[in-house]
């Protein structure tokens, strides 16, 4: 009967491969209940916005569906509609089409509230990830591969950042009020001084909400009381945010993962860097910070040159602007002396971000050394790891290109979403391991490894070293040099290598939003 599976219409998603179940919570806090690192940059944002993925034990009933579309779900199908170029009248009436409709029905595969699983590893806490969605996105339009890491032992939080970049996000006062709508700002992407003042906008705004959850985060750990406006039975009940106490790996400076996609790459290493430089002396006149925490925060504690990055698609035109062009020429942290190098980077690019020459450029001097000079180059500190899948499109870094493959295969001709984002969980959870970071072995079927037999081994068969070799041994993952020279599987692809117009490759990844103006 696995035929019927094909004819179902409603968009689904593979089961996750790694040993752990996944769980979710949504949250939601009041701004008041959390010490701010940073003025606010818009006093309307009274909470903060986050998903919890984590590994969970089994329950002992069958769980309820947790559904892709957040409620109110014909709000939220509207949004997209509109995200898309309809008017407010028009997606009123295109929300109601079956073919769209259907996603009403998408489910995800994580149990919601489940009780988060004890970490095995040494410290008995769980490695933590914090992901920045890009444009169009929301805490849910990434969920199967933040899954796929909580499968494999990562506790990773999605903000629902309020900037304008979701579709629509919603803000809550209390229980039983009325939610405020925050819906997506268009803005152009050609850089003009008025386009970088609106970016700059979202950026602060969204560095002050990363800022928030990592201050969130550590009360959670601490098991401080913590006003959560979403909670299952009631705002004032902690049952679910206490069993995270002692759970999470939040305190040991470098320990937090940061990781994005898109705008949310570009927001990762503003993050990063506004706050490693935040107390620099040699600041000129000409640069305006967007976040500067104070160095009594807790978050300058925690960004050191340890911290993990892993890019995906990164888009840099929003880390350009006149404002904080010195910050732009400053390193990333781990190339500070007492740093490891670019081994703790991991940029994913697909195939449009490839083809996009000044932008993929601009990526190699961003996490190079000295990004100030036109050569990128290392030295001979460790160099960045830099992929991009071949046949991959923008969406298939997200939900999108699962839930939509006929989509991106006939528009973008991208093939098989669903291994793209395998080959980043393996390329994103190697690089954590590299670093010392605990997490599950992945499986055998990922690795794409079988047994002498033909057959696939049973269990799990060790770390994944593979995935970052760059000589080509995984098939239609090319690795990609931070100098001008290539490496053989890089120069073997440059003959398919259109030459594609930087606006026609962002109109193709953004679902078109890029090039509307």
């Amino acid at each position: 009967m696995a035929f019927l599976s094909h004819l179902n219409p409603i968009p689904s998603f593979p089961s996750y491969t790694g040993p752990y179940k996944v769980g979710t919570i949504d949250v939601e806090i009041p701004v008041s209940e959390l010490a701010t690192p940073s003025p606010t940059p818009d006093p309307t944002l009274s909470t903060i916005s986050f998903r919890i993925f984590y590994p969970c034990e089994t329950p002992a009933k069958p769980p309820k569906p947790v559904y892709w579309l957040p409620d109110p779900q014909h709000e939220y199908l509207g949004a997209y509609v509109r995200f898309l170029g309809a008017s407010h009248r028009l997606s009123g009436f295109l929300r109601n089409l079956p073919f769209l409709r259907i996603l009403s029905y998408t489910t995800i595969p994580i149990i919601r509230n489940a009780k988060v699983l004890r970490g095995p590893t040494k410290t008995k806490r769980w490695p933590v990830m914090i992901f920045s969605h890009g444009l169009g996105g929301t805490k849910n339009a990434y969920s199967h591969l933040l899954g796929s890491l909580s499968s494999h032992g990562v506790v990773v939080i999605a903000p629902d950042h309020r900037d304008g970049s979701a579709p629509l996000s919603l803000i809550r006062e209390g229980l039983g009020s009325t939610p405020r709508h925050v819906e997506y700002k268009s803005i152009a992407h050609r850089q003009t001084p008025e386009v970088e003042r609106q970016r700059d906008d979202q950026l602060k705004i969204r560095l002050w909400e990363l800022g928030l959850i990592h201050e969130a985060l550590l009360k959670i750990d601490r098991g401080e009381p913590l006003l959560n406006i979403l909670a299952a039975k009631s705002p004032e009940s902690m049952s679910d945010l206490v069993m995270f106490t002692s759970a999470l790996d939040v305190h040991t400076p470098g320990s937090i993962s940061w990781s994005g996609h898109s705008f949310g790459a570009a927001t990762v290493v503003q993050l990063v860097k506004s706050v490693y430089y935040a107390q620099s002396k040699t600041t000129p006149s000409a640069y305006q910070p967007l976040f500067k925490p104070s160095s009594s925060s807790q978050i300058a504690h925690q960004i050191t040159p340890a911290s993990s990055i892993s890019l995906l698609d990164l888009w840099c035109m929003p880390l350009l602007s006149r404002s904080t062009r010195w910050l732009n020429e400053q390193p990333l942290p781990c190339y500070a002396a007492d740093g490891p190098g670019g081994g703790n980077i991991l940029a994913i690019l697909s195939d449009a971000f490839y083809k996009w020459g000044s932008n993929l450029n601009q990526l190699k001097r961003t996490i190079s050394e000295d990004p100030s000079s036109d050569l990128s180059s290392n030295g001979n500190r460790p160099a960045p790891f830099i992929f991009y899948p071949v046949s991959s499109a923008h969406l298939s870094q997200s939900d999108f290109g699962i839930l939509f493959p006929w989509l991106t295969r006939k528009a973008f001709k991208a093939n098989d979403p669903a291994r793209t984002l395998r080959l980043n969980t393996r390329a994103i959870l190697e690089v954590m391991r590299r670093k010392g970071i605990e997490v599950a072995d992945t499986s055998a079927l990922d690795m794409e490894e079988a047994a002498s037999n033909g057959h696939f081994p049973a269990g799990h068969i060790g770390q994944d070293p593979k995935i970052l070799l760059r000589d080509g041994s995984v098939a239609g993952w090319v690795a990609l040099h931070l100098g001008n020279h290539k490496h053989s599987e890089e120069a073997a692809n440059d003959q398919t290598r259109e030459t594609a117009d930087p606006m026609e490759a962002v109109v193709q990844a953004e679902m078109g939003q890029m090039g509307r103006k």
